[in-house]
């Protein structure tokens, strides 16, 4: 597997960083936490990334896109991950956009991956129930078969960007019994159906979350991409290529957190001296330098597993998981005691990415939750 960049992707990675670097600063991301901003991101922003083509990379260029890869979007999003933007590239480029695009519903996505390349909309995906933790084939909502329809009914929690989203997917159980990968189907929901209650929630990185409570919401069988009862695993399928993507953010918010507390090291005097010469904390440093090697490794090597869809993909995914939660959490860690008690205020920036690490640690699945399951599909 050919780990080096092409021409192509060293330009987007060296735009997408002067653009992060110049017009995604921590000041904009505090300055909306502490506004309490309504929408919790930039919605001219995304416009602007939009323009710039990031929006579309994966997506047909019928619908507007560029018909790239995850190779190619993971650098974007590695990019914002340094400056913690908080656009909504999770919720709808890597999970409700690429469901609909690897769906194959040709009139699902013409109807709304154009407003998503454009910028003009965004999606979200209820899958998760609030005793499902990290199960994708237990979601809390039912479909009861009604006419030719459906009634959906029950509770999805955490849904990313769920309160401004124009549309949701939701993951229901139509048929077989929880756990199962068969029985799932995925149907299309725009925000004002009838039954369709969304309730904002901010996480403890205060990036955006929502309550979705169905009530008798009325679908149609043409409403559920791949068909009734055939979600299940274009579900997973989509999820651990979004799990890709976030590791990448992950990579990108670790190394900038570590290139912060460097500059600490160097600057900071105790005693007369720089600390950065202190034989210890040159060690950790260094620690924590190859747990960001390892990170950005295995983020390359998933991104292309699933640009090349390798049967290990999911092996792939739960490695970069495992590796990037782990590191994420230990770099911020590490970066707010080398920063000393001022790394526990308000004031400094660092506390910002270890919250950020948090909560990425456990989207999708924790370490320990990803170790096994790499073990598990490895036949241990």
């Amino acid at each position: 597997m050919d780990l080096m960049q092409s021409e192509d992707q060293e330009l987007i990675a060296k735009t997408a960083a002067d653009f992060v670097g110049e017009r995604s600063p921590i000041a904009r991301v505090r300055a909306l936490r502490d506004a309490g901003d309504p929408v919790g991101f930039s919605r001219e922003l995304w416009k602007e990334m939009a323009d710039l083509g990031w929006v579309g990379i994966p997506f047909a260029e019928v619908h507007g896109g560029a018909d790239l890869g995850l190779a190619e979007l993971t650098l974007v999003v590695e990019a914002l991950g340094r400056g913690l933007a908080p656009e909504p590239f999770l919720s709808t480029v890597l999970l409700a956009g690429q469901l609909l695009q690897r769906s194959g519903d040709e009139a699902a996505c013409a109807k709304w991956l154009p407003g998503v390349c454009s910028g003009d909309t965004i999606l979200a995906l209820a899958y998760q129930g609030a005793t499902s933790r990290y199960e994708v084939f237990s979601p809390a909502v039912v479909a009861t078969a009604k006419g030719d329809g459906f009634l959906l009914t029950g509770q999805a929690i955490q849904v990313l960007d769920g309160h401004v989203a124009d549309a949701l997917i939701v993951s229901a159980r139509t048929s077989g019994e929880q756990g199962e990968a068969s029985g799932l189907s995925l149907f299309v929901v725009p925000k004002d159906a009838s039954g369709l209650e969304i309730v904002r929630q901010s996480r403890v990185d205060d990036r955006n979350a929502a309550l979705v409570q169905l009530s008798d919401v009325a679908v149609s069988a043409s409403d559920a991409l791949a068909g009734i009862d055939g979600g299940g695993q274009l579900l997973q399928e989509t999820i651990d290529r979004a799990t890709i993507g976030l590791c990448a953010e992950m990579l990108g918010g670790m190394q900038h957190a570590f290139e912060l507390t460097l500059e600490h090291l160097k600057t900071r005097e105790q005693f007369e001296t720089v600390i950065g010469t202190f034989q210890a904390l040159k060690h950790r440093a260094a620690d924590l330098f190859i747990e960001i090697e390892l990170s950005k490794s295995a983020v390359m090597a998933a991104a292309r597993a699933a640009d090349g869809d390798d049967v290990e993909l999911a092996r792939y995914a739960s490695l970069a998981k495992a590796q990037c939660s782990e590191a994420y959490v230990r770099v911020t860690n590490e970066a707010v005691q080398m920063f000393g008690g001022v790394g526990m205020t308000d004031e400094y920036d660092i506390g910002f990415y270890m919250k950020r690490a948090r909560a990425t640690e456990l989207t999708f699945g924790d370490a320990a939750y990803h170790r096994d399951r790499w073990a598990a599909l490895g036949g241990y």
